[in-house]
């Protein structure tokens, strides 16, 4: 098998990997019931009213969709072009580049949110705005099947708080994209640009978690696991499955390969030592 159908075998599984991590999260999205936890009706943490999404979900994949297409191909594009990134490949640099890391990126992006939902379907807390979703004919002590007149659908999204989809994802969105940053723009005069754009990143990130509890959408500890999840998987992936920091060997040309044979089938000089060897203050050694 040639390099190039090993190579077409490796886009390949970049490009499925991420549908099997991506099973749980599709599994429940379509189940769409979490556990029924019993509520204590005067539970001050659950009586929040309802409020809009500052930060919605249109507008989180629109932001981080928009923020990864722009950095990772400006990125993988002007490396390529440069020579600064290459493959032995004959197939498209750019395509193939870009596969990787796109790949890579889903990836992880599958296994955040199927762990962040299988911790909403299965632990079942309340939101903050839970009453005021729910809005109960009467509810008085602990009410384990509470009568809501709500709409089902929303009574049943307000039972998804622990821990934040928006922080986990946010998190590792904006932190993937930081630590793809710190691994490609290596030029001297990147070193003051590179920190601000992970400033800004990451900052997002952590803002979207802090509209969370101030929407009503989530408890403060909700936020907190989330963007821990989030930076762990990011982290992770960048570290074992990612090469973002693969030291990279120059580029090998044809004409190099011949010229390296000529100097293989050349006959090498040793230099032989004539005078002892010293030590490091000049003494020349026992005798």
């Amino acid at each position: 098998m040639d390099i190039d159908a090993i190579y077409y075998l490796l886009l390949i599984v970049i490009f499925f990997c991420p549908l099997p991590a991506a099973m749980p999260f599709l599994i429940l999205t379509i189940v769409f019931s979490p556990y029924q936890r019993g509520i204590y009706c005067d539970d001050e943490s659950i009586r929040y009213p309802y409020k809009s999404d500052t930060i919605s979900h249109g507008m989180m994949a629109a932001i981080t969709i928009s923020c990864s297409i722009i950095i990772i191909m400006s990125g993988e594009a002007y490396l390529v072009h440069t020579k600064k990134l290459h493959s032995n490949s004959e197939f498209n640099r750019y395509v193939a580049a870009l596969y990787k890391v796109v790949g890579t990126f889903l990836f992880g992006a599958c296994v955040s949110q199927s762990l962040t939902d299988l911790a909403k379907f299965t632990i079942g807390r309340p939101r903050p705005n839970f009453m005021a979703v729910c809005n109960p004919t009467s509810c008085k002590g602990y009410v384990l099947n509470i009568n809501c007149t709500g709409n089902p659908r929303n009574v049943t999204e307000s039972r998804l708080s622990f821990y934040s989809g928006h922080s986990s994802f946010g998190m590792y969105s904006m932190l993937f994209l930081a630590l793809y940053v710190q691994a490609r723009m290596v030029a001297k005069w990147t070193r003051l640009l590179r920190p601000t754009i992970q400033f800004f990143l990451v900052a997002f990130a952590v803002y979207v978690g802090y509209t969370r509890v101030s929407d009503y959408k989530h408890h403060w500890s909700d936020v907190l696991v989330g963007l821990l999840q989030g930076a762990l998987i990011a982290i992770l992936n960048v570290r074992y499955v990612s090469d973002f920091f693969k030291i990279r060997p120059p580029l090998c040309t044809r004409s190099d390969s011949a010229e390296s044979e000529v100097l293989d089938r050349k006959p090498r000089l040793q230099i032989a030592e004539t005078e002892p060897p010293n030590n490091h203050y000049g003494y020349p050694g026992p005798v």
